[in-house]
């Protein structure tokens, strides 16, 4: 089957800074004309399913538990920013190796970081982009270099990824509860279970900014068959309602779901 979808690109920061700053970057994709129930209660005849990726393979956090102390010791004292980091040696090293430099948002490789059901198994996914001549990071980037890169490349072509699946082979070494545990490669290679095609196009107005920043992804935009899975996607559940909300009362604009390409 083929789908059309909406696809967000966006950055993990919650402050406004220039593109060269280290960041987790992340790819948001949403198909239309999905049949089925949803997941969600109050969204259940919806025809949209989203899937989310980050640019990196792990969450920082083991579960909602440590993630909410991270949150804490970084609004927090000196002292709490210490003794955090002091006893949590697993997160500084899945921060230091996440937040990173990036040439093109078009050009990097995404994970889930998240397990998801898949059949009587779990998987994980990745977007994997096709790049013959990729990028380089600007020698003097400007603040919003990342935007006019994907809007150069798409100006003159599409952009093209691979999604693939990674099954879960192992409950042990590879956790459904623990998603700051890498799932390895070697173990259970992600395989392609479709393409991701993103046509040429104009897509920098100000009409599709508005668009964007008034869409709702979550991972619970979903059927019943993949489902998401453990502590940090039931924690998602509730948040990611509660900003999209909190977005669309502050911009006055109602919360509805995408049927097609249309603005």
């Amino acid at each position: 089957s083929t789908y059309q979808a909406w696809i967000r690109f966006s950055n993990q920061d919650g402050t406004i800074q220039a593109d060269k700053a280290r960041d987790i970057r992340g790819m948001a994709i949403k198909l239309m004309g999905v049949p089925g129930d949803k997941l969600l209660d109050s969204e259940r005849h919806e025809q949209t399913q989203d899937f989310i990726v980050i640019s990196t393979n792990v969450f920082v956090t083991k579960d909602v538990q440590e993630f909410d102390a991270l949150i804490k010791a970084m609004t927090g004292s000196i002292l709490s920013k210490i003794f955090f980091f002091a006893t949590h040696w697993r997160v500084i090293w899945n921060l230091v190796t996440s937040l990173k430099k990036f040439a093109n948002p078009l050009q990097m490789r995404y994970w889930s970081t998240t397990p998801y059901l898949f059949g009587n198994t779990a998987v994980k996914y990745s977007a994997i982009p096709h790049v013959s001549n990729p990028d380089a990071v600007p020698s003097d980037p400007g603040p919003d270099y990342l935007r006019q890169a994907m809007v150069r490349q798409l100006a003159q072509g599409e952009a093209v990824f691979d999604f693939t699946v990674q099954l879960q082979t192992n409950a042990d070494s590879m956790p459904i509860e623990d998603p700051g545990h890498e799932w390895k490669e070697s173990e259970s290679p992600f395989r392609k279970v479709a393409t991701i095609r993103i046509l040429q196009q104009e897509f920098d107005s100000e009409a599709q900014r508005v668009f964007g920043e008034n869409l709702s992804y979550t991972p619970w935009h979903s059927l019943p068959a993949h489902r998401p899975l453990g502590g940090i996607n039931r924690a998602r559940k509730i948040v990611y309602d509660a900003i999209s909300t909190f977005r669309h009362e502050y911009n006055k604009v109602p919360r509805k779901e995408p049927t097609s390409w249309d603005i």
